[in-house]
């Protein structure tokens, strides 16, 4: 007698729990249901979708100063001294800042092995290590290089080098 009542508990149990088992058939459905729903609101507001591209903005570290000289470009000015490279020229474009002196090296040796003349410049202000990848005597050219850079490096900057 125990035993039956043993096994009739056991299956009631078995079964009480295979039917708590969720379907994944109705999980399936209601995912296509949305699905469906979200094509449909797409498709009616595409004739009236206009497409705004995003506005970039920087923020400047505190103690810099950043200057717009009415042609909506951005530009920091910071004194730097030159720890690896050829020297810099008026404008540059930065594609890293780092604390640590090999993090930095890193990144100026991945940039020289893409073709780019990249530099090691140190600000003792801040106590960072500035990654320069290209430099320029004018700021149009450095701000052609930051646009084309940015594809890689979306947080490229330009600095003006204050001598």
């Amino acid at each position: 007698m125990k035993k039956y009542i043993v096994l009739c508990a056991g299956l009631c149990i078995a079964l009480s729990f295979t039917s708590c088992k969720s379907s994944e058939s109705a999980y399936k459905k209601a995912y296509e249901k949305a699905k469906a729903q979200e094509t449909t609101l797409v498709q009616e507001a595409e004739p009236t979708t206009t497409v705004v591209a995003p506005v970039q903005t920087q923020v400047a570290p505190a103690n810099t100063t950043t200057y717009d000289n009415g042609d909506n470009v951005n530009v920091r000015q910071e004194s730097l001294s030159v720890l690896n490279g050829s020297g810099l020229q008026a404008f540059s474009v930065v594609v890293g800042s780092f604390g640590l002196k090999a993090n930095a090296e890193g990144l100026v040796n991945q940039l020289r092995s893409q073709g780019y003349a990249a530099q090691l410049a140190y600000n003792s202000d801040r106590n960072l290590y500035r990654v320069i990848a290209s430099t320029f005597g004018n700021k149009m050219d450095a701000v052609s290089s930051r646009d084309k850079l940015r594809a890689y490096y979306p947080d490229a900057w330009l600095l003006y080098n204050v001598k």
